[in-house]
Parts: C-alpha cells; sequence; structure tokens
C-alpha cells in the first residue's frame, strides 16, 4: 500500500517492508559511520543494488503514472519513506513511455536506479557561476541508457542537472534515494535553450509536503 492521500505529518515508512528497512538501517548506519559524501555513497552500493535487484517490494499503487504530477507529463513521484527531520528520503519515480522529466536539480547526495522499463539520461554541467538565480548557462555533459538494476549517484554540483526519458514501451520505474525530502524541497528547473531557471517544487503525490517545507 502506498498510503494514498494518508499518514502525513513527518512521514516515517509509507510503504513499509523487510527490502526497504534494511536500505534504510544500512543509510542511517553510514550517515553515523562516514562524513565524506562520496565514501558513503560509494558503502551504500551494495545496499541499494539488493533493493533494486528484489523483486515484489514495491506496491503497484506506487507504481503508475499520475495525472495530476506537478512535474507534467503524467509522470508519479511517491514517497516510500521520509525522515522525520526531513534528511532523507526514498521514493519511486514513474515516467510514462516515452515522457521525460523537466531538465532539474536535486541539491543533495544520493544513489538513482532503475527498477522497471529503460531510461534514457542527459546530464548537464553549469557553466556560468551561479550568481544570477534566474539563468544558468548549461552544456550537455553525457548521456546514459540505464535498463533494471543499473544505478548512478548525485553529488552536487556534480552530474546534480539533468532529465530523464523513458526509453522502453511501459513506463519507467526508479528508486531514489536522496540525503532531503527532495519532492518538498524548493529546487530548480532549467531551460537549457532559454537559460531561464525556475524555482519548483515537485511534490509527492501520495502525502502533501509538510507545512514547514
Amino acid at each position: 500500500m502506498c498510503d494514498l492521500g494518508h499518514r502525513h505529518d513527518h512521514f516515517g515508512f509509507l510503504v513499509d517492508t523487510p527490502e526497504i528497512r534494511a536500505l534504510i538501517a544500512e543509510t542511517e548506519r553510514l550517515r553515523s559511520a562516514i562524513h565524506d559524501d562520496r565514501s558513503r555513497v560509494e558503502a551504500l552500493r551494495p545496499a541499494f543494488a539488493r533493493l533494486l535487484a528484489a523483486d515484489g517490494w514495491l506496491p503497484e499503487s506506487c507504481a503508475r503514472p499520475d495525472d495530476t504530477s506537478k512535474m507534467g507529463g503524467g509522470i508519479g513521484q511517491y514517497a516510500l519513506y521520509r525522515a522525520e527531520d526531513g534528511s532523507l528520503c526514498l521514493f519511486s519515480l514513474v515516467v510514462p513511455a516515452l515522457a521525460a522529466t523537466p531538465v532539474h536539480d536535486h541539491l543533495a547526495w544520493g544513489l538513482v536506479g532503475i527498477y522497471r522499463g529503460r531510461q534514457d539520461e542527459t546530464v548537464y554541467r553549469r557553466l556560468d557561476d551561479g550568481r544570477d538565480p534566474s539563468r544558468a548557462q548549461l552544456e550537455i555533459s553525457k548521456r546514459q541508457e540505464l535498463g533494471r538494476g543499473e544505478f548512478y549517484t548525485l553529488l552536487p554540483p556534480i552530474d546534480d542537472i539533468h532529465y530523464v526519458k523513458t526509453i522502453s514501451d511501459t513506463p519507467s520505474i526508479s528508486i531514489h534515494l536522496l540525503a532531503n525530502d527532495t519532492a518538498c524541497v524548493w529546487r530548480h528547473r532549467f531551460e537549457p535553450s532559454t537559460g531561464i531557471v525556475t524555482p519548483f517544487r515537485s511534490g509527492y503525490a501520495n502525502a502533501p509536503c509538510p507545512d514547514n517545507a
């Protein structure tokens, strides 16, 4: 069950399975033991890979498109876990066939991997100094195709601006483990062709953002 529209407040486990609990427990252990973001993310890779390889833990209610999506295109973003202080979240992102996310950032370290379908990821590097919050000069730094079980790291500001497009004939589902409350923090949508930057908050399909977010 994805707790659609219920159990809000500070969230905790909106989907409570042994697989998710194991990943969150290992993440919290490593957050206490390792203080360098890069080393911590590297140490998390085996636990994250186990979650992606496991079957049956993701409810179908967290694996479907969302016609009310704030990201547009029927993209569904479903909270699976949120730390009470907003310092960690786990969510599924459902992107319908041939749909693409906006170009966006995340503002937190973490891991992103494919659970179903295939995605094409386009990553940008920022060329300007970021002093103007309404403008950004971007260039493509890399593209990659990813399928089930493949994943990548986020270590802002490196590789933090991207968009993904589903290239399978069914929706792609990616799993995100990030060190903030990603759908509820104000982050940025980019228009590479014009340089325009717009603040946005994507929101979760299955829970409202806390009042103080």
